[in-house]
């Protein structure tokens, strides 16, 4: 094969909860800066049309062109939708309201979950997919395009409420269109320790789902919430904070440990 023939992908981690308000915004950016702090090439993807991602990461929306619609619908490559943040080894594929219509505009394309996949051809790094609160065609074509999936899970009483259903859209997934996407974890977000609840969901989430939750647990913390505000990841805006060390944590779970945690629970 010709050294030009070679083609290299990425490491693509879905980020994916159909449920909305549980971190999935949250967990791509501040997982995205914590791991280019580490000095991985991170390319983080909003694939959300409210655009949050872009914003947290301090991009007008008159800079958002091209960008991930443009990208899903075979408009723009992969290299020239990405663009720099303000944080070293830092990139984003940001997101407009164009999105919205993304679904209805691919609806009738041949191989229609598989667009984003081959798309994503470019030099190695991490993707990070920040995925809208649904399991419509966006969320199929970061599943699809995907080598893992880090499921964020708030630390309420309904926690578990609704995982079943990600569950078997990811068994699906695997059985029609990529059979190799796993499991990378479930992420317990917005916790307090301080609380008897927050405490048993802990619990309850790890007697249910085992070896398939992260050890880092991220807390409820004013400065995560704080820091999209200032167009900053929190390792940015308060690199001593709680919140800071648990991203921090998490990044060094995912790279001390990547493509082992294929989980006998994410299978049964």
């Amino acid at each position: 094969m010709r050294q030009e023939d070679h083609v290299t992908t990425p490491r693509i981690i879905a980020i994916a909860n159909q449920k909305g308000g549980v971190g999935k915004t949250t967990t791509a950016i501040n997982l995205g800066a914590a791991l280019a702090e580490l000095g991985q090439d991170v390319t983080v993807i909003d694939l959300d049309p409210q655009g949050n991602a872009s914003t947290g990461l301090g991009i007008a929306a008159e800079q958002r062109t091209p960008n991930s619609y443009d990208l899903l619908i075979g408009d723009a490559a992969f290299a020239a939708a990405r663009r720099p943040t303000d944080h070293a080894h830092l990139s984003i594929v940001p997101a407009t309201a164009d999105l919205a219509s993304a679904e209805l505009d691919i609806a009738s394309r041949a191989r229609r979950t598989h667009l984003l996949a081959a798309a994503l051809k470019g030099p190695p790094g991490i993707v990070l997919i920040d995925c809208p609160p649904a399991l419509g065609l966006l969320t199929l074509n970061a599943m699809v395009a995907a080598d893992s999936l880090i499921v964020p899970l708030q630390a309420e009483f309904y926690a578990l409420e609704g995982l079943s259903q990600l569950m078997l859209t990811v068994r699906e997934v695997r059985a029609t269109a990529n059979p190799d996407l796993r499991i990378e974890g479930v992420l317990l977000t917005m916790s307090d320790s301080r609380l008897n609840l927050s405490q048993q969901v802990e619990a309850d989430v790890r007697n249910t789902l085992g070896p398939l939750v992260f050890e880092t647990v991220v807390p409820r913390n004013i400065r995560v919430s704080e820091s999209p505000s200032h167009a900053l990841p929190v390792i940015h805006y308060d690199p001593a904070s709680k919140g800071s060390a648990a991203y921090r944590a998490l990044a060094q779970e995912i790279v001390n440990a990547p493509g082992t945690r294929q989980r006998k629970s994410a299978n049964g």
